[in-house]
């Protein structure tokens, strides 16, 4: 017999979707900077395997000469994120469910096990609770990535008046580099999440909005 059971807390679900266009517009506006010194790439002397990004795509998305726009978008959603992250991370330490989302000794292996039953190699999947163990390391790194971003991405911004935090960051070429690969980290996990998502069905979105999931005797929850 199906019956309601509630999830994802109110607060938790505001951070949510709170965070979800602050990070497309931080994306967006981050482009707009990039564009004025897009100087990485993969390959080695000469060569060059893959660029970040060809001009053709700062013009079809209309990003082009828009650096001051950019940079004022950028340190203004900054804020909001990281507002947004520290109220999220207060709010987990106080309201316990930090317990949940914090990895354990046995999380790595068992984040491998759950890698292997969603790649169909593993006919089971190994026990969890609210969330499994790759998504606790996963949403533990997130919170990690983001005060990485915000170190670095201050340190680059004002690299002169806080030169002690630009050269606790490895100096301003490090600090930017790591900002980049942040930035591609987040938006690999963001389409890692929304396939997962996808594949979690309908029931596992409808929590993230309402809080409550409509799950049936005997049948193990998945969530994404």
């Amino acid at each position: 017999m199906p019956k309601i059971v509630s999830k994802h807390s109110l607060a938790m679900r505001w951070f949510h979707w709170i965070n979800f266009p602050i990070l497309i517009i931080m994306t967006w506006s981050g482009l707009m900077i990039y564009w004025a010194n897009d100087i990485y790439r993969l390959g080695w002397g000469n060569t060059t395997l893959l660029k970040f990004f060809p001009q053709s795509i700062y013009d079809a998305l209309h990003l082009s000469y828009k650096l001051a726009e950019g940079m004022a978008v950028h340190f203004v959603f900054m804020w909001i994120f990281f507002l947004n992250g520290l109220l999220y991370v207060l709010y987990t330490l106080f309201s316990g469910e930090w317990r949940e989302l914090v990895p354990n000794r046995n999380s790595f292996k068992e984040a491998w096990l759950v890698v292997l039953h969603d790649l169909h190699l593993r006919k089971t999947a190994p026990p969890q609770k609210k969330y499994n163990a790759a998504q606790k390391i996963a949403y533990s790194g997130i919170i990690i990535m983001g005060l990485g971003s915000v170190l670095t991405g201050l340190a680059i911004y004002k690299p002169v008046q806080l030169w002690w935090l630009c050269e606790l960051m490895g100096g301003y070429a490090f600090a930017r580099i790591l900002h980049f690969i942040l930035t591609i980290g987040y938006t690999t996990f963001f389409i890692v999440h929304i396939i997962q998502v996808i594949l979690a069905g309908w029931n596992n979105f409808r929590s993230v909005v309402s809080g409550f999931e409509i799950v049936q005797d005997g049948n193990e929850k998945k969530s994404a």
